[in-house]
């Protein structure tokens, strides 16, 4: 039997394409979380255990050999398997909120319309590696050339997949829209075009209102 994929209200997941500025953002959703009396866990994507992390590092690394788009795709719910069984949740079984820095919709924006695999294949995966959809998402969009910019002076050794071209990452903008304006009940779409601190704001009235709402 197929494992259903469960919305989770207390995992909460931010998207976005390069340079869109999650730190930030991630600062926003803990302090919000932390002033209403909240355990708050912050993790990543891949990554978030030891052997995650190992993970991460053959996805991103640039000088390794060519990672073919299905490879890439099954390392990623490698990683994201064991995570979601060590970190994810056992937190939320105690009651803590899990704020995950890309969760499973990165693979369907990066993997599926980026490297251009089939969105049902993801979707199976999801369903048997997973099993669990964030309550909320928060999507920081922003314009590629942009993103573009912010970390061209930040990383000197850009990563693998930083090393894509602009016409891939317009694809992964693209296809976080697509999945954005399919679940507007489960998104929350931020201009990441504005300055930091009022990104941060707008992700602080964002999260508030969604909290206020499951009240």
């Amino acid at each position: 039997m197929t494992r259903a994929v469960l919305t989770h209200p207390r995992l909460v997941s931010l998207e976005g394409g390069e340079g869109a500025g999650k730190t930030t953002a991630i600062a926003a959703i803990r302090a919000c979380l932390q002033a209403r009396g909240h355990e708050v866990v912050l993790t990543r994507e891949p990554g978030g255990t030891p052997l995650a992390e190992r993970i991460r590092d053959l996805l991103l690394d640039p000088r390794g050999e060519k990672l073919e788009a299905e490879t890439e795709l099954l390392l990623m719910f490698a990683a994201r398997a064991q995570h979601v069984r060590q970190v994810v949740r056992p937190a939320l079984q105690r009651g803590a909120y899990v704020v995950s820095d890309r969760f499973t919709d990165s693979s369907y924006a990066y993997q599926g319309h980026g490297r251009g695999l089939d969105a049902e294949w993801i979707a199976e995966l999801e369903r048997r590696a997973v099993g669990l959809k964030p309550g909320l998402t928060l999507l920081l969009d922003l314009d590629v050339r942009e993103g573009r910019a912010r970390i061209s002076g930040r990383d000197l050794w850009p990563d693998r997949i930083e090393r894509e071209q602009d016409d891939f990452f317009e694809r992964v903008r693209a296809g976080f829209r697509q999945r954005a304006a399919a679940e507007p009940e489960r998104f929350r779409v931020v201009d990441a075009g504005r300055p930091p601190a009022e990104v941060g704001a707008a992700v602080d009235a964002a999260l508030a209102a969604w909290l206020d709402g499951q009240a």
